[in-house]
């Protein structure tokens, strides 16, 4: 169901309307996907404007996009409740939009964002593939603490090898590996979670279970950041990129799918790219599609 498209800002006290649409990004097949607001011709917008309407939207990030002395365009992301450096699924809601609107054609273009300039690929089909920063690693945790997060057993986090790691390709994540099985029962503790999150000085937990290599997806994933206003996301692209770099180092792979959004009803796909040199990530690239799922009309002045 198509929402009437209109933001209205008071403008030399006139309200001035602006179009803010509803984007399904990393959706598979038309379905699915994680909600994005995007904003075009945002640049007469304060930081203040901005807030007030990611809040009134509602979804887990907006982009907001302006004019770029350093790159094509440059995009804002706001949650409800702050600004964050990067969204991944805002950002192919955002270049999935463009083309769609024939705003750009296909092509390699360069969006600013608090995380850097980093290039985005469009292609004819709408699919648009964004390029992330080089992994950063951080801090190493034990299941001990860990576990009770998520009411699960200390016992089951311990069945794997693999660690409990925080690392960003854009926005610090903490990376669990769960034993097969376990994801759909994890209970998260929002408080507990969104504590640790900001002494932790993370974005949120992003929790994975690893496939059969014949399923055709690498792992399925679940991703909470109460700590910035997002309970549970169904598609999380900075995340993604940064699950690829993690099970690189722990298994050597390059090439990943990822489905996300089972536990909520929303299924979503994602596909990661990793290029090397010598051995490093040299080159960390997200891939999804999308589509238009409507408008939303605020009234801000």
């Amino acid at each position: 169901m198509k929402v009437d498209s209109v933001v209205m800002k008071k403008v030399a006290g006139r309200m001035h309307p602006i179009t803010v649409y509803l984007v399904e990004a990393f959706s598979y097949l038309e379905k699915g996907g994680n909600t994005a607001g995007v904003m075009l011709n945002a640049d007469n917008l304060s930081r203040e404007d901005k807030l007030i309407i990611a809040k009134e939207v509602g979804v887990s990030e907006t982009a907001f996009v302006s004019q770029s002395e350093k790159a094509n365009f440059a995009v804002a992301f706001f949650t409800p409740t702050e600004e964050v450096d990067f969204c991944g699924h805002a950002t192919v809601a955002t270049f999935w939009l463009l083309k769609h609107l024939g705003i750009v054609s296909e092509g390699r273009y360069m969006q600013e964002t608090r995380a850097g300039v980093l290039a985005v690929d469009v292609d004819t089909t709408g699919l648009v593939t964004m390029e992330q920063t080089r992994p950063t690693w951080m801090n190493v945790y034990s299941t001990d603490v860990i576990a009770p997060l998520f009411g699960l057993s200390e016992r089951a986090l311990s069945k794997l090898a693999l660690p409990i790691q925080a690392l960003s390709t854009g926005l610090p994540d903490i990376i669990v590996p769960v034993p097969k099985g376990e994801l759909d029962q994890v209970v998260m503790d929002e408080k507990a979670v969104m504590d640790f999150s900001r002494q932790e000085k993370v974005i949120g937990f992003h929790l994975f279970e690893l496939n059969p290599e014949d399923d055709g997806v690498t792992a399925y994933c679940r991703n909470f950041a109460p700590a910035v206003g997002i309970t549970e996301e169904s598609a999380t692209g900075s995340a993604t990129g940064a699950l690829a770099c993690y099970l690189y180092k722990q298994l050597g792979w390059t090439r990943m799918s990822f489905e996300q959004g089972r536990a909520i009803g929303k299924t979503s796909r994602l596909w990661a790219e990793l290029s090397l040199s010598e051995g490093d990530i040299a080159q960390v690239k997200v891939s999804g599609m999308a589509y238009l799922k409507g408008e939303y009309t605020v009234n801000i002045g």
